[in-house]
């Protein structure tokens, strides 16, 4: 197939996908008695568990506002009302005491806390969520709220993490985790204001040290030292495809920015395209959630399971990448990823499904259509929709790819 039809059939799944997501969540996950979302839902839409995870407030805030704001047929009151009602859940209820800069990981229905986690990844999808919110509406103390959030988690990061509650132990390697700087280069986009803008120092920072975790220009390692160098025994040599992935869009998004074309051919090369490679399972197909650098054993329990997370970041990476590179080999990649996830991992299972799978393709969880960390849901129920990778994506094929050949595809 040409790769203009290739990228317009892709594009139309994409969008009913979207739309039947959307859908679903809408008719199903909103609490009109205390605000926010409900985030443990059947295949039916019936509600298996009220706790409210901060997570997936931020996320689904972040989605329905950015749809708001930026796709036309999405342009409706009342998901803009539903983006603020959770914004406002998040304003009255994510932090875990008055005047704490710390936000909670799980709230009870009425929004209680009942779980902290020492990370910075509750704070920084609040202030995804609330920035978004404040641009789609134009009222700036949801951004006002979302930059004070930012400032606490940088503080965490760069300077003293005291509060984030972890207590020093003697034994403890220092090590830089690659979810951190991604995450943060992630929110200083959201944030910011493009190239140039107040948060320059900060994606700077933040690319400098992705390109740590790089080593030697073959490897991405999740954990390296304070000073960039492979650490000793299992922690050193963890290898998450799904993150590099992640991380590898996250770089050239930035390197497009800045007009770094070299960063752009690292981005994809070091981070999508040999990760991916190296993660990708030859016999059964489908990325391994985590691998080790030598061959050896991973030690997750979890290590030759399917995630659905890794697949929606190769995805939008792959699909960005040939956006910028028009490289046939990665738009083959794409369709390779995209046809593995939609087609032969949907039809293992007859109802949706959480986000796991086993590295031969059968279905370890079933028949929730939900999990509390990702809400990945498995086709034909299209909840895969509300992963803010899927919004990425189908965002892709409408502002990208449709420069392709030099025209421009229909709304």
């Amino acid at each position: 197939m040409e790769p203009r039809a290739l990228l317009e059939a892709w594009r139309g799944r994409m969008g009913r996908e979207l739309d039947a997501a959307i859908g679903f969540w809408v008719r199903h996950s909103h609490d009109p008695e205390h605000g926010g979302f409900f985030s443990c839902l059947g295949q039916d839409g019936s509600v298996y568990d009220d706790v409210k995870y901060v997570w997936l407030q931020g996320r689904q805030v972040w989605v329905y506002a950015r749809l708001y704001r930026t796709v036309p047929r999405f342009r409706r009151p009342e998901l803009l009302e539903a983006a603020r009602a959770g914004g406002e859940f998040l304003l009255r209820c994510a932090r875990v005491g008055p005047g704490s800069p710390k936000a909670a990981f799980a709230l009870t229905r009425d929004g209680r806390p009942t779980k902290v986690q020492r990370s910075i990844f509750s704070e920084c999808f609040c202030a995804l969520g609330l920035d978004e919110l404040g641009r789609a509406t134009g009222e700036s103390r949801y951004r006002q709220e979302a930059r004070a959030l930012l400032e606490a988690v940088v503080r965490w990061v760069r300077e003293d993490p005291t509060e984030l509650g972890r207590p020093p132990l003697a034994g403890v390697t220092p090590h830089e985790p690659l979810a951190v700087p991604m995450m943060l280069l992630c929110l200083a986009e959201q944030l910011g204001d493009g190239a140039g803008g107040p948060l320059a120092e900060l994606e700077g920072w933040c690319t400098q040290r992705l390109l740590r975790h790089l080593q030697d220009g073959s490897a991405v390692l999740e954990n390296v030292s304070e000073d960039g160098k492979e650490l000793p025994g299992c922690l050193g040599r963890q290898q998450n495809p799904g993150h590099a992935l992640e991380a590898g869009w996250f770089l050239l998004r930035y390197a497009q920015r800045q007009g770094d074309m070299a960063l752009a051919a690292q981005a994809i090369e070091g981070f999508m395209v040999r990760p991916f490679q190296a993660g990708w399972d030859p016999e059964h197909g489908g990325l391994f959630a985590f691998q080790d650098v030598d061959g050896l054993c991973p030690t997750q329990l979890e290590w030759s399971m399917k995630l659905w997370w890794p697949h929606a970041e190769a995805m939008v990476a792959f699909l960005m990448a040939y956006a910028h590179s028009r490289e046939p080999a990665l738009l083959r990649l794409f369709q390779q990823v995209a046809e593995y996830t939609f087609e032969r991992a949907a039809s293992m299972c007859p109802v949706p499904c959480t986000c796991v799978k086993r590295s031969w393709g059968s279905c370890w969880m079933s028949p929730w259509s939900n999990c509390p960390l990702r809400r990945l849901g498995l086709m034909p129920k299209g909840q895969l929709g509300l992963c803010p990778p899927f919004y990425w994506l189908a965002e892709r094929f409408a502002h990208h790819v449709k420069r392709h050949n030099g025209k421009s595809f229909k709304e």
